[in-house]
């Protein structure tokens, strides 16, 4: 997963036409740590539908601020500069959850682009 250092690289990241998901996290986030080992996976297995982005809420949290991001970890789905869907909350995210997340995001995205 591509790590976003700058406002310039998430705007170019989330202009591209193809689905990018971009995962806002933290180093000292629990929850955040709890769904590193299982996330690589989780990225090969959808990198045929779209491409995650991981954004550090510390590194580069004007970002964090512009897209409202009140917890972490946080998933929002783009395209083409726009947001089509989103998956927030203050709760631990499991992995069957945030591969229902980016099935949806697929979904989203498909037929916005049908």
């Amino acid at each position: 997963m591509d790590k976003i250092s700058s406002a310039a690289e998430f705007q170019e990241a989330i202009q591209s036409p193809r689905l990018t998901v971009a995962v806002f996290k933290a180093d000292w986030c629990g929850d955040c740590k709890f769904i590193n080992p299982f996330i690589p996976e989780v990225e090969r297995n959808f990198a045929d539908k779209l491409t995650l982005v991981e954004v550090d809420v510390d590194a580069v949290g004007d970002v964090s601020q512009e897209q409202n991001i009140l917890g972490i970890p946080s998933f929002v789905a783009y395209s083409e500069g726009k947001e089509l869907v989103r998956f927030v909350n203050k709760l631990r995210k499991s992995r069957q959850e945030i591969e229902d997340f980016l099935n949806r995001a697929s979904e989203v995205y498909q037929t916005i682009h049908k």
